[in-house]
Order: structure tokens, then sequence, then C-alpha cells
């Protein structure tokens, strides 16, 4: 578990985007930083700034990771065959938290997080909860039966604020989402641009 789960509409503000495309995001109202010196004017920002700021914005998204992590996962992706940035977005993307997430099951990253460790979930049959997991392609993800029902499940199924990316085939109804394909880049419903290239950057030069 991360530390700031509940600070993370500080997140938007830190970056000063909507990065998840929320109505009551505060960067609707305010667009400028957290604490007493957030509405200091900002300078711009260095290479190495750009490079970190796209690095914290894809970190934040897919749930504050901590930099172990995410560093970890950037590793594994830099050894694989094709473009870094691409294959490090598709393993983010195959994260378990991330398809009960891009499912509808859950509201937000974060509660996808919490409901995996919490033992809602199953892969193939069996329960797993791990967030972090590795979900392969064909792999049938699901929600328990005794967990079916829950309010949070039925609200975020009902929410109209974003849309099932057609690299999962879900099926509301019988609480499943198979994972079909390892998006690229293009393929993920960001609601804003995440820059994969600059994390590579970002890592080549530190």
């Amino acid at each position: 578990m991360t530390k700031r789960t509940s600070a993370k509409y500080k997140i938007d503000r830190r970056m000063g985007e909507n990065i998840w495309g929320r109505a009551k995001s505060p960067v609707n109202r305010r667009e400028y930083g957290p604490g007493q010196h957030g509405q200091r004017r900002k300078n711009k920002l260095s290479d190495f700034g750009t490079q970190l700021r796209a690095k914290q914005k894809l970190k934040g998204y897919y749930g504050d990771l901590t930099e172990k992590q995410f560093r970890r996962i950037y590793a594994e992706a830099e050894r694989l065959r094709g473009d870094t940035g691409e294959m490090l977005v598709g393993l983010l993307e195959r994260r378990l938290d991330a398809i009960v997430y891009r499912a509808k099951f859950v509201p937000t990253i974060f509660a996808a997080r919490q409901f995996v460790n919490h033992g809602h979930v199953e892969v193939n049959g069996k329960r797993v909860n791990i967030a972090s997991y590795r979900v392969k392609e064909g792999d049938v993800v699901s929600i328990r039966e005794r967990s079916r029902q829950l309010a949070i499940v039925l609200e975020s199924v009902g929410l109209t604020e974003r849309d099932v990316p057609d690299y999962l085939d879900v099926d509301h109804n019988k609480m499943t989402a198979t994972f079909v394909r390892t998006p690229s880049l293009g393929d993920i419903p960001y609601a804003v641009q995440m820059e994969p290239n600059l994390v590579v950057e970002f890592y080549a030069k530190n």
C-alpha cells in the first residue's frame, strides 16, 4: 500500500492536471498547486523538470507507486524488445489493480488496490490479493460471488465518466473482464497526455 492514498487529489493539484478525468478534481476549480506556496508564479521547467514531471504523473496515475516499484517495472520494460516507453505502459496496464479499475468494477485506482488487497478478486477462478499481480493475455479477472453486490461495485459499473477500453472484454452482468491483449500507448484511455518517452529520458540520464 502507498502512503498517500488519502491525499490523491493533491496529486492532481501538484501536477496541475486532472490526471484521472474526475468530475470532483480540485484542478477543475483551481489550477495552482497545494500548500501555502501553491499560487506562486511557476517558472518554466527545465528539461530535467519536464522529465521528472512526466515520471511523477505516470507514477501517480497508477496509484502513486513508490519509486522502488516504478523503477523495477521500468527496468523490466527496458529488457523487453521494442520501444521502452510502450513496454512500460503495457506492463503498468497489466497490473491486476489497473485491470479492475479499467473494467469499472471500482471508481478509482486507489479503490482498486484496496479491493484486490481485501480479497474480492479472482484470476482464472483463483483468489488473488496482490495488486501488482501481472495479468497475462487471455486471463479472466472476476469479482468473487459474495462481493458482486457491494455498493462500491454497483455504483462504479453505472458511472458514465469513463469507458472500458477495447483491450478488455468486460461482462458487467457476470462481473468478469478478459484481458484480450497488451495495449500500446495509443490504446490506453488516459484523461491527460502521458509521455513515457520522457520517463525513458529521465532514467537514461539519472
